[in-house]
């Protein structure tokens, strides 16, 4: 598996929003398009098209995030036909490789919905801690993971 996060482009636009994830986990994450919509309102944001290969399996997004004023994987979803392969770990691993790269970088932080055990696990096995905080609007646990 060679995972690559590539940039959203005329070209892989449409099939990056046709992605999705089950009916169980819609209520977990917002949508591709929705997405990429909050990062041409807030362009510290990137976002990204996770690609094993030349296979488009998921998307990220991530970035300096201006409300919180730190950096943030925002959002991760793999595709539903491609969930339980490695893909969502080795997604956030290029992520966290990524702002790596920012100096200013000392933390990634993310949150997940109460209740959501898969993405708790997965971001527990990656070294992701709770803060013991959650977000006063939506309720999310948080978590941090340590760069520096």
């Amino acid at each position: 598996m060679a995972v690559e996060l590539r940039e959203i482009t005329p070209a892989n636009f449409d099939e990056c929003i046709r992605l999705s994830v089950s009916e169980t986990q819609s209520g977990y994450v917002a949508t591709n398009l929705m997405s990429i919509a909050q990062s041409k309102v807030y362009p510290t944001l990137n976002v990204r098209a996770v690609y094993d290969g030349e296979e488009m399996v998921g998307f990220v997004m991530y970035g300096f995030d201006p409300d919180e004023n730190k950096y943030s994987l925002i959002r991760l979803m793999v595709d539903v036909s491609k969930q339980g392969k490695g893909y969502g770990r080795q997604a956030t691993m290029r992520v966290i490789e990524d702002l790596r790269n920012n100096e200013a970088c000392e933390a990634v932080y993310l949150s997940y919905v109460p209740g959501n055990t898969e993405a708790e696990k997965l971001y527990e096995s990656i070294g992701f801690e709770r803060t013991g905080e959650t977000d006063d609007a939506s309720g999310e646990i948080v978590m941090r993971y340590s760069i520096r």
